[in-house]
This record gives C-alpha cells, sequence and structure tokens, in this order.
C-alpha cells in the first residue's frame, strides 16, 4: 500500500518529463527541483508553514483588544509592499499549479504523477497564508513569537530554493517558470524577515494575550467597575475557546443544550466579547473619522474608507477561507473524472478508487471548514458595522440642528437604524461572494475547456449574455431601491406623526383621515415594491435558467465543431457548470445586497454629514462660585432662521443672569419666551452677539417660562416680554406697581382663572401656598401609582416551537395558499424535468442506437420547457410577495387606528415604528422569494438523496441514518435559534423606542446635560440587540457545517460504491449523471439549509407583526342596529351626560361624572385658504404664519417644535358664560359670528 501511494505521488520510472532523470537518493537528489525527493522535502516544509501560518490567523479572530493609539493602526510602507509582492507570487504559484493540471489532463488524461502540481500549489498557498500572517498587528507575544519564527524558517526555506533553483538553472542552461518563482522568493523570504522584527515591537505586543484589531478601549474603561457591561461574568464563550473550538463552534454547545432543556430567556445569552460591543465599534469610527479629517484639510470624509479601514484585515482572513473554499470546490469535477476512468476500467493504480474516495472527503470537509469560517467571520464583521452605525446615528440625532430636523424627521432618523444600518450590516456577508463567484467561473473554464475544448468559447458567450441581459434589470433596481426608501421615508413620517398625536386624532374623529392619508403614500410605496419584486422574479428566471441554456448552447456547439462527446466530458462539464449554478443563482441576491447597501449607505452618510446645533459651544463648564454670572446673552438678532433676510426671532437681547437666581418670564403668546430659554440652552442656530451659558448653574439657578402668574412672587426677577424684545425687567411687586402691561396680564389672568386672591398679597406667602399645593399633587399622584399595575409592560413574544403556525398566517393573505400551492407544483415539475433531462443524457451518451443530433435535440427541447415553467414559478411567486404585502398592511393598519387610547399609552411608540419599519420591509421584499428558494433548495437537497440512493442502493445504509441524524441535528438547533430570533426582534423594538424617545427629547436631554448617559444606555441596548443576532448566525454555521460533514459521507460512499457495483453498459454515464449530482449535493444542502435559516429570521416579523394586527378594537364607528335618522344631524353639536372614564380597567377613573354640550365643529380639510386665514386671524396667529416664507404651506417639524410654545399651546378655558361675558373674548366673538352665520 505504501508502494502504490509512492507510485500515486511520483512515478517510480522517472522524476520529470522534462529532465527525464531518475529518482536516485541521496543529497544531491533533494537538491535537484525536479526531483520527487526534492518535492517531498518542499510539500513537507510548505504543509508545516501553511499550518502555522492557519493557526496564526485563526488565534487572530478571538482578540479582544488592541491600543487606541492611532500611529499603531497605520499601515507601514514595507508590510503594503511585502504583502503585494509577495500576495502576487502565491497567485502566480497557484495559477502555474492550475495550469499543470489542466496541461497534464489534456496530454496524459490524467493528473497523477501528484507531485509536480501539488508542489506548486502547496508553495502558493503556504506564502499566502504567510503573507496574511505577517501583516498583522497588534498579536499577543506567542502569535508574534510564531510570526517570527515562521519568517526565518520561511527565509532558510527560500535560501534552499534559490540555490537549487540556480544550480539547475545553470546546469541545463534553461529559464522555466518554476525556477522564476523559486529565485523569486528569496527576496520575498526578506520581506517576511523585515516585517516580522521590525513591525512587531514591543508596543505593538499585547502580554495579556488580550488582543483585537477591531477594539479600542473607551478611557477609564479598564479601571470602571461600575460597568457592568464590560464585567458581566456570563460573557460569550467565544472570548476564550481554543482554535479547534473556533473552527467546529464547539464553543457555541453549552447554549445550545441549554436551549433545548429549556426556553431561552433574556438572562441566558451571554454578552459580546469586548470587540463587538457598541462602545469599541463607535470608538474605532471615531478614530477613523479624526485621522481621515486630520488627513484632508477639506474637512471632507468617506464613510467606506472609514469602514474598509476599520475592518480590512477581517475581510482579508475571510478571503482567504473564501480562496481556500473556492479552490477545494473546483476539485469536484477532477474526482468525477477519476471515478469514470476507474469505472470504465483506466485507474492508474490498483487501489486508486479508495484513494480518490479518500482525497474526495478530505476536500469536501476542508471545503465546508473554510465556508464556515469565511461566512462566520463576514457575520461578525457585518454586526459591527451595524453596531457602529447605529451609535453614530443616535450620537448624530443629539445634536442635530433644528434646520436639518426638517429634512430627517423622526420616523427616517428610526429607520436609518432599523432598516439602512441592517441592511449595510448584511452587505459583508455578500461582498466575497463576487469574486468568489467569478473565480469559481474561471476555473470552471478550465474544466470545461479540458472536456469540450473550443466550444467553451460558447458557453462563455452564452453566460456573458445572461449577465448583459441582467443588467438593465440591475439598473431598474437600482432606480426603485431609491424610490422605494424615499416613499418609505414619507410613509413612515406620517405614521409617527399619527401615532405620536393618536390621542389628538381619536378626540376629534380624525383616524379615518389620516388612515387615507397614510394609505395613499402605501400606494405610492407599494408601486415600487411590486416593481422590485417583478425585477427579482425576471432576474430569478434568467439565473436559474443559465444551467439549462449554457449546456445546450455547448453541446450544439460541440456537434458543429465536432468535438466528441462521451460520458466523461459531458459529465465533467455538467458537474463543473453544476457547481457554479447555485452561485450564479445567487447573483440577484448579491446584486439586491449591493443596491441595499449603497442605497442605505448614501442615506446614513447624507444624516451623518446634517448640520449640528452651532451654539453648543457657548455651554462653558466652570464650577467656580464666586463667577460672577450663569447666564449671559447679549445679541442684537436671534433666529431660528440662518437666512440672513429672514425676520429674527429676538432683538436687542441683554440677559444677565447671576449664580442661584430665581428669573421668571412671561408675556403674550408669540412673544419671544420659548425662544429665549433655547437660546440660553444653545438651541438657537443664529446668533448676533454674545452667549454665554455656565455647564454648572450653582445653587440652583432656574429660568421658568410661564403664564401662571401665581408662580411670579417666588421669584426674584421677572422679565415681562412682548414682540421679541424684552421689555420689562424688575421684581414682581415693582412690576405690578410701574408697568401697566403687566398689571393688564395679571388681572386677565386673575379673572380667567376665576381667583379672588388679594394681588397686594407678599410674594413669599403666595410663593409657599404654590409650593405646598404642588407637594400635595405630587404626593398623591405618586400614591396612585404605587397602588397601581404597571403602565409601560414588557414586550411580549412568542415562545416555544409554533411549528407551522407563522407561515399558514403568511400564506392566508389575499390568496398566498393559491400562488404558493402553484409555485412549489411548477418547481417539482422543474426538479423532475431536470432529473428526466439528465437521465437521457447518461443512458443514451454511449448508445449507438441514437444520434448525437437526437440526443441534443431532445436535450435542447426539455430544457426549453423547463425555462417555462421556471418563468410562471417566479410568476406566482411575485403575486405571493405582491398579495401578502398589500393584505398585511392594510390589516396591520386599520387594527392600529382602531386600537383604544388604552393599547397606546401601555405600548412605546417605538414598538410599532419597528414593526412598520424593518418588520414590514421583511414582508414586503424578502419573505416570498426565501419562502419559495428555501423550499425549492430542499427539495432538490432532498431529490439528490434520492438519485443517489437508486443508482447505489448500498448507500441507503448511509443516507437513512444521515436523514436521521439531520433531524435530530435540525431540531437540536431550531429548539434555540427560534427563540435567539424572538428575543432579537424584542431587543430590536428597544433599540427604536429608546431612538424615537431621545429625539422627541432631545433637547430636554441637551439642557439636563444627559447626552452621555443616554448614549451609553443606546450602546447598551445596542449590544443587548446585537448579541441574540451574533448567537443565531453562529449556529446556523454550527449546523451547517456538521450537516456538511454528514453529506461528504453520503457522497463518498455513494462514489465508492458505485465504483464497485457494476451498472451494464451505462455505467459511465450513470455514474457521471450521480456524481454530477453528488458533487453539488453539499451546495445544495448549503443553500437549502441557509435559506431556512433565512426564513426563520424573517417569520419571526410575521410573528411580530401578527401580535398588532388582532389588536381589541374600540367600539365601531357604525352600528348597523343603531343608525340614526337619515337626516341626521339635524343641529351639529354633541350632549355628553355624567361621563365617567378611565383608562384600563383597574385604573381609577379619570373623568368622574362628566355632562356638557359641544356644538358642531368644522370638517377636515373642507375650508378655502381665505377661511383658514380668517381662522388664524381671530387665533391672533395671521402675522405669525406670514412672516414665515412659505405661508400656509410652511413645513411643520414633527410635534411642533418649530413653533413656540404658547403657540402651540393657544387656547381660553374657562365656563362659557364667563368666556361669552368677558371682554374682548376671542370664544365670545367666534359664537357671535357663529349664531349670525346660522341664522
Amino acid at each position: 500500500m505504501g508502494e502504490s501511494a509512492w507510485t500515486l505521488f511520483c512515478n517510480d520510472s522517472n522524476c520529470s518529463k522534462e529532465t527525464g532523470k531518475t529518482c536516485s537518493s541521496g543529497f544531491s537528489s533533494i537538491l535537484n527541483p525536479y526531483s520527487c525527493l526534492n518535492h517531498a522535502f518542499i510539500i513537507s516544509v510548505d504543509m508545516l508553514l501553511l499550518l502555522v501560518a492557519s493557526l496564526i490567523i485563526v488565534c487572530k479572530l478571538s482578540s479582544k483588544k488592541i491600543s487606541t493609539n492611532s500611529q499603531s493602526q497605520r499601515i507601514s510602507s514595507l508590510k503594503i509592499l511585502s504583502a503585494v509582492y509577495n500576495g502576487i507570487l502565491s497567485v502566480v504559484y497557484l495559477a502555474l499549479g492550475i495550469w499543470t493540471i489542466f496541461q497534464k489532463l489534456d496530454m496524459d488524461h490524467t493528473v497523477l504523477p501528484m507531485d509536480g502540481w501539488l508542489v506548486l500549489l502547496l508553495q502558493g498557498l503556504s506564502w499566502l497564508g504567510l503573507a496574511i500572517s505577517v501583516s498583522m498587528k497588534q498579536l499577543n507575544l506567542p502569535c508574534t513569537i510564531a510570526v517570527k519564527s515562521c519568517s526565518i524558517f520561511a527565509f532558510l526555506h527560500a535560501v534552499f530554493l534559490c540555490i537549487s533553483s540556480l544550480l539547475e538553472a545553470i546546469a541545463d542552461s534553461t529559464v522555466p517558470m518554476k525556477i522564476i518563482l523559486d529565485v523569486s522568493s528569496f527576496p520575498g523570504s526578506i520581506l517576511f524577515l523585515s516585517c516580522a522584527f521590525r513591525g512587531y515591537g514591543l508596543k505593538d505586543i499585547n502580554p495579556n494575550g488580550d488582543f483585537d484589531a477591531c477594539y479600542a478601549p473607551l478611557q477609564g474603561e479598564e479601571h470602571d467597575s461600575t460597568d457592568e457591561t464590560s464585567f458581566n461574568h456570563n460573557i460569550t464563550p467565544f472570548a476564550n475557546a481554543g482554535v479547534l473550538s473556533k473552527m467546529s463552534f464547539w464553543w457555541l454547545n453549552p447554549l445550545l443544550h441549554k436551549g433545548k432543556e429549556k426556553i431561552l430567556e433574556n438572562k441566558d445569552i451571554p454578552t459580546l466579547q469586548t470587540s463587538c460591543r457598541a462602545k469599541a465599534c463607535y470608538l474605532k469610527y471615531m478614530d477613523q473619522l479624526s485621522e481621515q479629517k486630520r488627513r484632508k484639510s477639506s474637512g471632507s470624509t468617506s464613510m467606506l474608507s472609514i469602514i474598509v479601514n476599520s475592518h480590512w484585515k477581517a475581510m482579508l482572513t475571510a478571503g482567504f477561507f473564501a480562496l481556500i473554499k473556492v479552490l477545494t470546490l473546483s476539485t469536484g469535477p477532477l474526482f468525477l473524472r477519476g471515478f469514470i476512468a476507474v469505472v470504465q476500467g483506466k485507474e492508474a493504480f490498483k487501489y486508486e478508487a479508495y484513494v480518490l474516495t479518500l482525497g474526495l472527503l478530505i476536500a469536501k470537509c476542508l471545503e465546508s471548514l473554510s465556508e464556515r469560517q469565511w461566512f462566520f467571520i463576514t457575520r461578525m464583521v457585518g454586526l459591527q458595522l451595524r453596531s457602529m452605525l447605529s451609535a453614530a446615528v443616535y450620537q448624530k440625532q443629539l445634536q442635530l440642528s433644528n434646520a436639518a430636523k426638517l429634512t430627517h424627521s423622526a420616523g427616517e432618523i428610526v429607520s436609518y437604524v432599523t432598516v439602512d444600518a441592517y441592511r449595510i450590516g448584511e452587505f459583508p456577508y455578500w461582498f466575497h461572494q463576487i469574486w468568489a463567484t467569478s473565480l469559481q467561473f474561471c476555473l470552471a473554464l478550465f474544466l470545461v475547456y479540458s472536456s469540450v475544448e473550443l466550444a467553451t468559447f460558447a458557453a462563455l458567450a452564452a453566460i456573458i449574455l445572461i449577465v448583459v441581459a441582467s443588467y438593465p434589470l440591475t439598473k431598474s433596481q437600482l432606480k426603485y431601491y431609491k424610490k422605494i426608501m424615499l416613499a418609505q421615508d414619507k410613509r413612515l413620517k406620517a405614521i409617527a406623526e399619527a401615532l405620536t398625536n393618536m390621542k389628538v386624532l381619536k378626540l376629534h374623529a380624525w383616524e379615518t383621515h389620516f388612515k387615507n392619508v397614510v394609505e395613499s403614500l402605501r400606494k405610492d410605496e407599494f408601486k415600487w415594491i411590486s416593481g422590485i419584486l417583478s425585477q427579482r422574479g425576471y432576474q430569478m428566471v434568467l439565473f436559474w435558467s443559465s444551467p439549462i441554456i449554457v449546456p445546450a448552447v455547448t453541446f450544439w456547439t460541440c456537434y458543429l465543431l465536432g468535438v466528441p462527446l462521451n460520458a466523461s466530458n459531458v459529465f465533467t462539464f455538467l458537474a463543473s457548470l453544476r457547481i457554479v449554478q447555485d452561485p450564479v443563482r445567487l447573483i440577484p441576491d448579491i446584486v439586491q445586497a449591493f443596491i441595499g447597501a449603497k442605497v442605505s449607505l448614501d442615506r446614513i452618510v447624507e444624516f451623518l454629514e446634517a448640520p449640528e446645533l452651532g451654539n453648543r459651544k457657548a455651554e462653558q463648564k466652570c464650577y467656580d462660585k464666586n463667577f460672577d454670572h450663569s447666564v449671559l446673552i447679549k445679541c442684537n438678532e436671534i433666529s431660528w432662521d440662518i437666512n440672513p433676510s429672514s425676520k429674527p426671532a429676538l432683538r436687542e437681547i441683554d440677559f444677565v443672569v447671576k449664580p442661584g437666581e430665581k428669573i421668571a418670564i412671561c408675556g403674550e403668546v408669540g412673544s419671544g419666551k420659548s425662544t429665549l430659554l433655547a437660546a440660553a440652552l444653545g438651541e438657537v442656530p443664529k446668533y448676533n452677539g454674545t452667549e454665554y451659558v455656565m455647564r454648572a448653574l450653582f445653587a440652583k439657578t432656574v429660568l421658568l417660562v410661564t403664564h401662571q402668574v401665581d408662580f411670579l412672587p417666588a421669584f426674584d426677577s421677572v422679565l415681562l416680554m412682548s414682540g421679541g424684545e424684552i421689555v420689562e425687567a424688575g421684581t414682581y411687586d415693582q412690576l405690578l406697581a410701574s408697568c401697566e402691561k403687566f398689571q393688564a396680564l395679571v388681572n386677565a389672568h386673575n379673572d380667567t382663572v376665576g381667583s379672588e386672591m388679594d394681588i397686594s398679597r407678599s410674594s413669599n406667602g403666595r410663593a409657599m401656598a404654590s409650593k405646598d399645593t404642588i407637594d400635595n399633587v405630587h404626593v398623591k399622584e405618586d400614591l396612585i401609582m404605587a397602588n397601581g399595575e404597571q403602565l409601560i409592560k414588557q414586550e411580549e413574544r412568542e415562545t416555544g416551537d409554533t411549528g407551522f403556525k407563522p407561515y399558514l398566517q403568511y400564506l392566508r393573505h389575499h390568496k398566498g395558499f393559491l400562488y404558493f400551492t402553484l409555485a412549489i407544483l411548477l418547481h417539482v415539475v422543474f426538479i423532475i424535468g431536470q432529473l428526466i433531462q439528465s437521465y437521457w443524457l447518461a443512458s443514451e451518451i454511449q448508445s449507438s442506437q441514437v444520434s448525437k443530433r437526437e440526443l441534443l435535440t431532445v436535450f435542447t427541447v426539455i430544457g426549453c420547457s423547463l425555462s417555462i415553467f421556471l418563468l410562471l414559478r417566479s410568476f406566482y411567486v411575485v403575486l405571493l410577495g405582491c398579495g401578502a404585502s398589500e393584505s398585511i398592511f392594510s390589516t396591520l393598519l386599520k387594527s392600529l387606528f382602531k386600537a383604544p387610547m388604552s393599547f397606546y399609552d401601555s405600548t412605546p411608540v417605538g414598538r410599532i415604528l419597528s414593526r412598520v419599519s424593518i418588520d414590514l420591509s421583511t414582508i414586503d421584499l424578502e419573505m416570498a422569494f426565501k419562502l419559495s428558494i428555501a423550499v425549492g433548495t430542499t427539495m432538490n437537497t432532498y431529490f439528490s438523496f434520492i438519485i443517489l440512493a437508486v443508482l447505489a442502493w448500498p448507500v441507503a445504509f448511509v443516507i437513512i441514518p444521515m436523514i436521521y441524524l439531520t433531524i435530530i441535528l435540525q431540531r437540536h438547533y431550531y429548539a434555540s435559534a427560534k427563540e435567539l430570533m424572538r428575543i432579537n426582534g424584542t431587543r430590536k423594538s428597544s433599540v427604536a423606542s429608546h431612538l424615537a424617545e431621545s429625539i422627541a427629547g432631545a433637547m430636554t436631554i441637551r439642557a439636563f446635560g444627559g447626552k452621555d448617559r443616554f448614549f451609553s444606555k443606546n450602546m447598551d441596548l445596542i449590544d443587548a440587540n446585537a448579541s441574540p443576532d451574533f448567537y443565531n448566525f453562529s449556529a446556523n454555521e454550527w449546523l451547517i457545517q456538521r450537516l456538511e460533514i454528514l453529506c461528504a459521507i453520503v457522497l463518498s460512499s455513494s462514489a465508492l460504491s458505485m465504483t464497485l457495483i457494476p451498472l451494464g453498459s451505462s455505467a459511465s454515464g450513470l455514474i457521471g449523471m450521480a456524481l454530477s449530482y453528488g458533487l453539488s449535493l453539499n451546495v445544495f444542502l448549503v443553500f437549502s439549509v441557509k435559506y431556512q435559516c433565512f426564513l426563520s429570521n424573517d417569520i419571526v416579523s410575521v410573528e411580530r407583526l401578527e401580535q398588532y394586527m388582532h389588536i381589541p378594537s374600540e367600539a365601531p364607528e357604525v352600528i348597523e342596529a343603531n343608525r340614526p335618522p337619515h337626516d341626521w344631524p339635524c343641529v351639529g353639536k354633541v350632549d355628553i351626560r355624567n361621563l365617567k372614564v378611565r383608562y384600563r380597567p383597574n385604573a381609577p377613573l379619570v373623568l368622574r361624572g362628566i355632562s356638557c354640550i359641544f356644538e358642531g365643529g368644522n370638517p377636515l380639510e373642507q375650508h378655502t385658504d381665505s377661511e383658514i386665514w380668517e381662522v388664524l386671524e381671530k387665533c391672533l396667529l395671521r402675522e405669525a404664519v406670514q412672516a414665515k416664507e412659505g405661508g400656509l404651506n410652511s413645513f411643520v417639524v414633527q410635534d411642533g417644535s418649530n413653533w413656540s410654545t404658547g403657540q402651540r399651546k393657544l387656547v381660553e378655558f374657562d365656563e362659557p358664560m364667563k368666556l361669552m361675558n368677558k371682554k374682548g373674548s376671542l370664544f365670545g366673538q367666534l359664537v357671535q359670528e357663529y349664531w349670525s352665520r346660522s341664522s
């Protein structure tokens, strides 16, 4: 057996076809670059170097911290030179090795002996691994020692290669490519040495083993014992896992085991390692941003370059694993050709079938390990990227200027986090698919050329035409994505305003009108949704048809060119095509991910570049109690609008407040009181003068804007404002004695509230009475809240195994069952048609009774028929997606607008916004296609199992236990995965709720200096949301890896069985068909499980939407059994008698027997502009509206924050008869006008 293995490695007849020398032993043979001993020695060294380099790279993934010093983050020019030089050298080695394989196949029809091409491939891989490991920074001490040792070893190895190659070149007077590469490795090894010993000083080494290229500790974090996030004992096992544990995802077993035993709760999920937390990601972003601003004098920054600089090492490592995956995957057709040769009796040695089986098993296991690490690393990068952007958006909204709020509403900002940041976070997962698919194509073309020769160009032309035909679809999708994001922003803004003000809508019975407005915006959005789904449907048809179109074109070209078609070259070609067909089918998803990420990144960048509050710098930190004043404002003009031609809100302000003073600000509505207070807080963007505010307002300095004059005697000074100016200032008694305007204001207030208090009472007495009253009310409210139940409850989520319930809930919308059933039936027909097509080719390819023209005609007709079924399947999938999207939104909107106020009192707006943004977006664009693809790829996988079992019946004894193990593994996985996905959904709502609440209270947060505290809370919520997501995608890789290993065992067993079982005259064709399916079994399985996981993630969105689609409704608008007469209402008024209201069943009464009458009001949007101007004039708001540039079309920010507090609350209140009799009462004038018009 050992002799046969040596023969497999190197024929004992000669050492090389180039030299013809025999394989002699001794030192001279080792120095001969073409001898077997030389190749064996080099391969051994290369394998050792590759192993150590791989361990260094994998160890780097377990890192935790790096230094924050920006200098240490720079990449030296020496390392760049080393990476480029040795990277190119390794690629040339790999290319030469692959070319040697195809040359041997073309000339000898075998890849044996292996030493000639194996030495080239391993030399290329080892050099590539060294280039990556040496370029890394911030390694721990053991890894640094390993890098230096490897560089020394590589240098000695390169010296040996260089000397032996030069001696051979001098002896033969020839310089082949291998000699050039071996000599070129010497300067590359010098670069390795230089980088290893110059690039790793003591400052770059973390002696504690805490290392990571993605983390920089916050200042003082190591010593902050109060940071429970940093010091949580339940930290992820991944942080301390070993290399083998990380490669096999063994570290995840405890959590999955716990999820199998019980329903996972929040406390069961360990926290993220430090490098993945939002603090570390945000600090890394700020470091990169500062570095860019330092380098660029223009001040412009590139978010893309920040992302690349932050994560290039991790992405490069993932690319290394992607390369290994592509290379191992491409060996499949070579194994297929070898097995066919064995069946045809052309084996190279006695036990070739067993060696091929073992090689196939190893290749498939290596393919699985490399792909899992590839996907896991890119998912980690995406999670860090999402956390970084979410934190950056939150921090930005805390300092967003008032002008920027006009273009970025609260709903849009929430969408930036819940939709855009998530889309960008998904892109790293797809990034390497772009070049990996292209490389798979190139390698497949080499294999195809060895099979069908010049017909390869026909296959290439067909592929190019398919890609070119998809370009208009891609361009349209980019346009549609931009349109849909704009339409979504408009809809979210309208929904956010409606939800925030739902009490007002219900009070005025405006729900129907606002619901219609939202529905009209949704119609515009749905137009683009249906467009995107249609474009994806066309792309699906195009790329799923490629495995049908390309073989037909290629085989007909072979027929016309006279290229012989046999089982070996036909099924090698089909196997080469089949291993890339699923990556080709992914092209629409890759395009969608790229377009979605680009659009989302542009939106977030535009937001992050929006103007900020410009006067916050005026706020000073000062804790000197001897300081003269705490507030100083001396300005000619203060304006909310930075436009020079705009009318100022305040003029000639000279305002000084001493530490500890209590200042009251009063005046009529619109006089500038709120603006003055905002100016003191640094919120007003335009100043013409000096403004100064101390950070520490000593001894409780108080500025109070109020209409309640009862409080004024308690203040040290009172400012009276009018027309944007401070007209009077003094104590309460001084103003009351000397200022007629102030006397009128006090008297008007006393008349309004029916006060009989004596104006001449002392200020202290009045103040104390007011304070006692307030304290009594406060205590009473506290008691009520203490005895009552909690108003805002924890968000509910589904628990346990819900089975097919959420899928049935999705399919019940708008003929979903019908469309889904038709789509699946058409897919079954497509699979069966492919099976018939392959069987026809396998059984008749060697038959002399069927001509090649007849063979190809039937093959092509079947293929064209399958394309029609693909088109119909995509058509029904698009109908399923559009119908479900429209129906779900309609039901959800109706439920929300019909919900009682008790629902809104106990439900934060952020919970609803997260559902109508990210969850609804998932239903709109993802659910239908992922459902159909998941079911379709699962059916493909099981059909492949059936084919293998039929053609090689002994394999059934392996397949049946494997299917059983597959079911066990999937149940073990789903027990935890479902809960992780649900917890992720509720925590995502917490992030959205906190963001929405912070946007609404941004000015208050800034006023109390709470930005840091709220930002820290937000980052904790981001981490809490990221944790279940991290474990979710880790569990996906855990499951897929184990299933792939099982598939590799099945495939290897099948291949061996079919070579040992006689299959008759069509044996070569049938084994070619079976192995072409079997080689793609891993691909089918990966895509099946991957889309099942995607689908499991997305179906949680259906569960979350269903929770709000069936809210107990308030009383219906129309009760058919209690309809009023047809002429009702004859008088427009509402008569309320003894009304008693409580917010919830167990809550106390808030209205206790109210009886009153409301006369008829005006309907919404049914009056002309002149009538509206008339009403505004009566409300004393005409001048304020006319002063704005847009007049009646002036923009009103959500919550009306660009209007003064008084203007928003302009109202008269008292008993109707008193208001009627009050002189100058607006209410009395309106009533008189009403009766005059009625008569």
